[in-house]
């Protein structure tokens, strides 16, 4: 069963007036670095990232800063990270990329994002919409989870609820409903025991496990 128009418009703006200014929480020095941060964040925590990354930066903040360094040194840089052999190759071959074909420039366009080593739809769209202002959804697992409890989406992968929320969500609010739906994910509707209690959306919710 899925919210109607009315329904999720009066969702996200309850939360839209709870949580106030949302954004990403990865710290960057410019559009570069956001698209290496969201790379790195992947199965790790923004913290991590951003405790990482805030001497990296430093330094080396463009893609020739990083093609330069090579995979073994980015590898020494970011070792505290998960997953960070693959993740260093990435961000070599993606900044060589950058260089050779987009004038060291970060894409605006989805479709040349995603081409880029490391970089999937929840990257591409998180860029989007953090650097170029895009009214763009990404879906990780808290906005997965969130939309689908709420009754938001019934999608059944990331792309489906991405496809869902821009459909039923209003659109002034589409730039910034993944920040408040993952916000309100990562601290009220969590995985194990949600908050259901304290929660301000939870009579519209159609969460069939909430506490009333």
């Amino acid at each position: 069963m899925l919210l109607n128009k009315n329904k999720a418009f009066e969702l996200i703006n309850l939360l839209n007036k709870l949580i106030k200014n949302p954004k990403t929480s990865l710290k960057y020095r410019n559009q570069f670095t956001l698209l290496t941060s969201v790379v790195l964040s992947a199965q790790c925590t923004d913290v991590n990232v951003n405790n990482v990354t805030k001497n990296i930066y430093k330094k080396y903040y463009t893609p020739k800063h990083f093609a330069d360094l090579g995979i073994n040194k980015i590898r020494n840089l970011i070792k505290s990270i998960g997953l960070f052999n693959n993740k260093a190759k990435n961000l070599y071959y993606l900044s060589k990329i950058l260089l050779e074909r987009h004038q060291s420039k970060v894409p605006n366009k989805f479709e040349e994002l995603i081409n880029l080593p490391g970089v999937g739809r929840k990257t591409a769209n998180v860029v989007l919409n953090a650097a170029f202002n895009k009214p763009t959804i990404a879906v990780d697992t808290h906005v997965f989870r969130v939309s689908n409890r709420t009754g938001l989406s019934n999608g059944k992968n990331p792309e489906q609820v991405e496809n869902q929320l821009l459909k039923i969500l209003p659109k002034k609010h589409i730039k910034k409903a993944h920040h408040l739906i993952l916000l309100h994910g990562r601290y009220i509707c969590r995985a194990r025991n949600p908050l259901c209690k304290k929660c301000v959306i939870n009579k519209i919710c159609l969460y069939k496990e909430k506490n009333e």
